[in-house]
Parts: C-alpha cells; structure tokens; sequence
C-alpha cells in the first residue's frame, strides 16, 4: 500500500508538475511561472520557468518579482490582526470610529453599521466593478486619488446589501487599509512593514518595488499567446472584463492599496504561508491563526459550493461539494494579474502559483491543472 504522503516526494511531484507548467510556456498561455511546494515546511518542488520579460528575453527567475493584485489581501489582514492583537482595534469596532465619514447607505437610505469584522470577511455590502461615473480606484487601475478621496467617492455608491447578510468579494480590504492608518497613525506600507514583511524578512514584498528590474512584465490573455498588456489594458473574463493598469506599481501619488497594490516574489509569499500554518511566530498569536484558518461567514454562500471565507482567505470547509481535491479545511485564494496558491493544513501542504499572465494564471485550466497535478 502507498504510504500516504509519497505522493509529495520530490521526484513524484516533478514528474507530474513539470508537465503541466512545460505545457502552459510551450503553448502560450502562460508566460513566465514560479511553483513552489513545500510539505510539512520541506521544500519538495521549485520549478521558474518561461520568461519575465519575452521580448527582451529576460527568463524567469525563483526571485523574479510579480504585482501581486489580491495576493496583497491577505498580509493586510495578518496587519490588521496584529493591530488587533495590540489592543489598537477590534473586529467588532464599527468603522466610524477610525473613518468617521465612512457611512455608505442601503437602498433605502438607511446607514447601517459596518464594522472591520465585515471588512475582513467581503461581508460588508461593498463590491467591486463600481460604475466608471464613480470615478473609484479599485487598486488595480483608474484614477489617480489620494486614500481619502477614494473612500469617500466609495461611501458615496449604496451598499449592495446589509452587512453581514451575504458575502461579495469587494473593495473592503482597500476601506481597511484607511482604517489602518487612522487606527494606528501611520502609512499602510509602513504598518505591513512594521507588523509582517520585516519580521518574517519578506525584503522582496512591499507596495513599490525597490528592484524595478526585477519586476516581470504583466501579460494579458491572447490568441494563440499572451500579449504585453497596454497601460491601460482590459482582459475579458468569464464574469466580464478586468482593467490593468501596470504602470501603477510604480505611482507613489496613487494611495497604497490594500486590496491589490503589493508586489513581491513566490518565495517571501511561501513563507508568509508558512508562518501561519505553523502557528503565526513571529507575526501573530495562535488565536489570531486560528481565525484565519476558520470559516467566518457561516452559511453565507461565496460562489463555490464548500467553500466558505476567513478573516482573510477562502476556506474549503467541505471540499468534496464541489469536487476539489483539498483536504477539509484548506485555504485558498489567487491575485488576478495570475497567481493562484494554497494551504491544506491536513496534508501540510502549502503551494504557491505566480505568473505574469492575467487570466490565465489565476483562474481556468493552468491553475486547476497546477492543483490537481500536486494531489496526483
């Protein structure tokens, strides 16, 4: 009988991993690829492939840096809970109290109370895919705003819903980021520093890359390969389009956002992970872990059957309702300029995806594919 974890040796994963990122590079759906596996805190599999840059024929390296889009989420919420931890807030405070004129309305005209607990978990009644005539900046690409400016330009759109009543993935984390700062009387890239990327020594990962040569060159879906994506630059979806604007990782007039606006590599990524799943030394308290690691928003349905969401990522309760692989109670999430990762605390796994191609690296047949290869 196989042992149950030979399925993760090194050579066992190389042999069905390789594949399927050798495949994506030849094909052209995916430009230029990290995929780090480590089991039980071991690196087993580390494969770069493909190229940074295509047409200037820079390869890609363990070290190239990505912009990280959604991949920021969860280090702003590690920051949040460290705040938390420090007596600075609570979940349960209602925003008002860092972001006084923060009081976005119902249909109906009503205010209701929104607290950082709903921002945490996309149960605030924000959303994304605001109207152009909003002029909102959600962290990818749009206007040129200072963080006050866009939060009240936020406030002023009604709620799509009243908090706590339905989960939609959201602005919310952007709102936090604001409420961060008034909270704690620093920058947010200040405070990440402070309280996730220095501790865990994270020196590629920070909200303006210091090595700008290092920066991978962001590729948009195309036929029959990925192309160079324009400044701005739409990509279609199955839920519609994403507007990029790749150029924004470098505007420090740009409000930093909480939601999309870090960049960084797989390795410093792999290792946030793993503090976490490991107990969360040095950056957080194991009842701050445990927080993460757990569903948050009940029955509420998040768009994928088993599938719940933490104070920071998705959680797989019951994977086996919609046929994923992941042990009970795995996290799960992605960034939509093309990264993909997870973390099945049951099989010890920890898994990181990046590319530099959107969509293809976040969603579709190359991560699915990535997923299924690691459970064999």
């Amino acid at each position: 009988m196989t042992e149950p974890f030979e399925r993760f040796a090194p050579e066992a994963l190389a042999a069905r991993l390789d594949p399927v990122v050798d495949a994506a590079i030849a094909e052209g759906r995916i430009v230029g690829a990290v995929l780090l596996v480590a089991h039980d805190g071991v690196p087993v599999f580390t494969r770069a492939a493909g190229h940074a840059d295509r047409e200037a024929g820079v390869p890609t390296q363990t070290d190239t840096v990505f912009r990280l889009a959604s991949v920021t989420k969860p280090m702003v919420a590690a920051t949040a809970l460290a705040l938390v931890e420090d007596g600075i807030l609570s979940l349960d405070d209602p925003v008002t109290r860092f972001l006084p004129a923060f009081r976005p309305a119902l249909a109906d005209g009503s205010v209701p109370v929104i607290t950082v607990r709903h921002l945490l978990t996309h149960t605030a009644g924000l959303r994304y895919g605001y109207d152009a005539s909003a002029g909102i900046c959600e962290g990818l690409a749009g206007p040129r705003l200072a963080m006050a400016e866009n939060l009240a330009r936020i406030a002023a759109q009604p709620l799509a819903f009243a908090p706590g009543s339905a989960f939609l993935y959201s602005v919310a984390i952007d709102v936090l980021g604001g409420l961060l700062e008034q909270a704690a009387g620093a920058s947010l890239p200040e405070l990440v520093a402070r309280k996730v990327t220095g501790p865990l020594g994270l020196s590629d990962t920070e909200f303006h890359p210091s090595n700008p040569d290092r920066l991978a060159t962001a590729y948009a879906d195309g036929a029959p390969r990925a192309v160079p994506m324009s400044d701005p630059c739409t990509v279609m979806g199955t839920e519609g389009g994403v507007t990029f604007s790749p150029g924004r990782a470098f505007d420090r007039e740009a409000f930093p956002s909480g939601g999309a606006g870090m960049v960084g590599t797989a390795p410093d990524f792999l290792r946030f992970l793993e503090a976490v799943r490991r107990g969360g030394a040095p950056i957080l308290s194991p009842e701050s872990v445990d927080l993460l690691g757990s569903n948050a928003i009940g029955s509420l349905y998040t768009g994928v059957e088993g599938r719940g969401f933490s104070l920071g990522w998705s959680i797989h309760h019951t994977p086996a309702a919609s046929g994923a692989p992941y042990g009970p109670g795995s996290w799960q999430w992605g960034g939509v300029y093309g990264h993909s990762w997870f973390v099945d605390p049951a099989n010890r796994l920890s898994v990181v995806s990046f590319t530099n191609t959107a969509l293809a690296g976040v969603g579709g047949a190359y991560p699915d594919a990535v997923r299924d290869a690691v459970y064999g």
